[in-house]
């Protein structure tokens, strides 16, 4: 905890320094970087500015791996949905396996990387309101930082429960250095706090950069309404009409925040269409400057089909959720959700059967063909999921709607599935559970959903079962200890004010 909690001023400062001086010769000569201090550095708009893009470079601490497998997987074998060839991944392996522990080096990213992006929040807050700015930017500025506070903190308690509280900048004199775990209520109060905060600052309707937009803030609080409506708060139809109600007012300025489903599956993938159109809030990553690195952990092992030298084949769709979409549905179409063949990179004459359905939603064509230098960016909140939540929350207060229906078909339909039409509250809220798992499939959502909704979905006979007691399809049994994670090891050990959590 004092090692992953506190704020690393000389780093964090450091490291914004380097940046401006690329840019601003003149700035060398305005502060010693061998002698920065908190107080000494935030001065100017410049570096109010670096210390936003600090708070924004954290998101992309989980994303990539190696080959042992990466942070991201954490939540994609927690539903047992996934597959592996890569044996020697530990810790994917006992998460799969529902053997997880607090030793697992998977836990540790989540709770480092959060918390040191939740450290940053906390400088930019505290230190932006004394700079002398424009006063529109500062403000827009801290909106940005408090958006980004809330998702990091969205993370942790969905991950892990009940975890500390920190709203202050922390040093080695801090008395909270070793601060207690904070109550699941006061945490999404925050997150909701911060948030309102976020969609009152001026933020811009489109951002073409990926900076945190209006429509961005109200996903996102869509999101945790409807997460607070169910497990394990259960405040029930207030939040499930909140949700709703935030959700609709996306859906009814679609249009001028930009926001559509794509027409082809294809533009998920594209890096063309970063930060448009049904991508509503990305991960930024660039090419050869800063390139996105998951692509070596969705390559099937040793089939020498890519230009990375890499190819682990950590992760793909298990054979059984496969099976489990309609008949005729394009995603399983070969190279729209999944591929299970590719060309080989000795001969791009010549295909190869890959012996699964590895995910070509993530897949960045030009790194894995010639660059092995990936463009892509990650989604973490698109119109499809925001389209999904109001026909679920809306659903949930008064049954199905013509605008819920809208949404839900509007996804089917570019699937080539039939319309629903005519169900009950309860086959309705079925209908969007099922499509929620076919359509937001291995994008880290689907384990968020199990839980809240204490629901596992039976690849057999596409019904949900209770999530304790669900069986995976190759044997495990869900048990109450898997609704959350492991508080890490190392952090336990270190603030004896931590209280792991149960089964572990």
């Amino acid at each position: 905890m004092k090692t992953h909690i506190k704020n690393k001023i000389q780093v964090i400062l450091t490291g914004s320094l380097l940046f401006l001086a690329a840019s601003c010769s003149d700035f060398l000569g305005e502060v010693d970087p061998s002698n920065i201090t908190a107080d000494s550095y935030y001065k100017t708009a410049e570096q109010a500015q670096a210390a936003i893009n600090a708070v924004y470079s954290n998101l992309k601490d989980i994303r990539g791996g190696a080959y042992g497998g990466g942070p991201w997987l954490m939540a994609e074998f927690a539903t047992g949905l996934a597959d592996s060839d890569l044996g020697q991944a530990d810790n994917s392996n006992i998460i799969r396996n529902l053997n997880n522990n607090s030793d697992n080096e998977y836990g540790l990213a989540h709770w480092k990387s959060n918390y040191e992006g939740i450290a940053n929040a906390n400088l930019a807050i505290t230190k932006i309101p004394g700079i002398q700015m424009n006063e529109e930017l500062k403000k827009r500025h801290l909106g940005e930082a408090k958006f980004l506070r809330a998702h990091y903190y969205y993370q942790l308690v969905r991950l892990f429960g009940k975890v500390p509280l920190i709203l202050e900048p922390i040093d080695l004199a801090s008395e909270d250095l070793y601060p207690s775990q904070a109550s699941e209520d006061q945490i999404y109060a925050q997150i909701v706090s911060d948030l309102m905060d976020a969609e009152g600052a001026g933020l811009p309707v489109k951002d073409p950069d990926g900076k945190v937009t209006l429509g961005a803030v109200k996903t996102l609080l869509s999101s945790v309404y409807l997460t607070m409506a169910g497990y394990p708060l259960e405040k029930g139809a207030t939040h499930y009409k909140l949700a709703a109600d935030k959700a609709k007012e996306v859906i009814d300025n679609a249009a001028t925040y930009g926001y559509s489903l794509f027409p082809s599956y294809d533009d998920l993938h594209n890096p063309a269409k970063k930060n448009i159109g049904e991508n509503i809030f990305m991960v930024q990553y660039k090419t050869l400057t800063a390139p996105s690195n998951w692509q070596p952990l969705i390559i099937p092992y040793n089939m020498n089909i890519s230009a990375y030298s890499a190819q682990t084949g950590a992760i793909y769709a298990n054979l059984d959720f496969i099976k489990s979409y309609e008949a005729g549905d394009k995603r399983v179409e070969e190279k729209a959700f999944y591929y299970t063949e590719y060309t080989l990179k000795t001969d791009r004459t010549k295909t190869v059967n890959l012996g699964g359905y590895f995910l070509y939603k993530h897949f960045d064509i030009q790194a894995n063909l010639l660059s092995a230098s990936a463009d892509l960016n990650w989604s973490l909140y698109r119109y499809a999921e925001l389209l999904l939540i109001y026909s679920e929350a809306s659903n949930e207060v008064s049954g199905p709607t013509a605008l819920g229906y809208e949404g839900l078909n509007a996804i089917r339909s570019r699937a080539g599935l039939t319309a629903h039409a005519g169900l009950s509250q309860n086959e309705f809220r079925e209908a969007v559970w099922r499509e929620k798992w076919h359509e937001l499939s291995y994008e880290s959502v689907t384990w968020f959903d199990m839980v809240r909704v204490r629901k596992g979905y039976n690849v057999s006979d596409g019904t949900f079962d209770e999530f304790v007691g669900h069986q995976f399809a190759y044997g495990p049994i869900l048990t109450a200890r898997e609704l959350l994670f492991p508080i890490p090891t190392s952090e336990v050990r270190n603030n004896t004010n931590l209280v792991q959590n149960p089964g572990y």
